[in-house]
């Protein structure tokens, strides 16, 4: 029998410590300080092909492309995920930037809220361009995006994940 990374590991004493010490509940918290996610900003190592998967797969609007302010010659653009939030990409000609890595302090993955219809009709699209679901777990799908970024579509409303309030 195969184990799974991790299951012999038990930290439940911690995360009720945590609880206990950090979370307060939700009528007792301070308002945020901030508004919102303006935009996440990725990096691309192929403008077009990144707008070709999020606009044409994922089907989240370019809203607006220019020229990075830090870097001469670098493309800055952003992409329409809804309720006023922007997904954007760099692209750094010349840095010659490696794979894709998860290290820390870096995002393990992006998490985006879509109706259960809305969830199969992408899942459709995803799977007739060859992209790979690698893991599905309740209401998450999981695949990569053209740089190997992981993305998960949630089809769960905002503020809540697998039917539990997370707000």
């Amino acid at each position: 029998m195969t184990t799974k990374h991790g299951e012999d590991v038990d930290r439940t004493t911690e995360w009720d410590e945590l609880r206990n010490k950090h979370l307060r509940p939700k009528a007792n918290r301070a308002p945020s300080s901030a508004q919102g996610v303006h935009h996440l900003a990725l990096l691309s190592s192929d403008v077009e092909r990144t707008i070709d998967f999020y606009q044409g797969i994922l089907e989240f609007p370019l809203t607006e492309l220019f020229e990075n302010r830090d870097y001469q010659g670098s493309t800055h653009f952003f992409f329409d995920v809804g309720n006023g939030n922007a997904l954007a990409f760099f692209d750094f000609p010349g840095l010659d930037l490696g794979p894709y890595a998860e290290v820390l302090g870096s995002m393990h993955h992006l998490a985006i809220s879509v109706t259960p219809e809305k969830q199969a009709y992408l899942r459709a699209k995803l799977e007739a361009a060859g992209i790979e679901i690698y893991f599905e777990h309740q209401s998450s799908i999981y695949f990569s995006g053209p740089d190997g970024e992981r993305l998960e579509l949630l089809a769960d409303p905002l503020g809540e994940m697998y039917g539990e309030d997370i707000s």
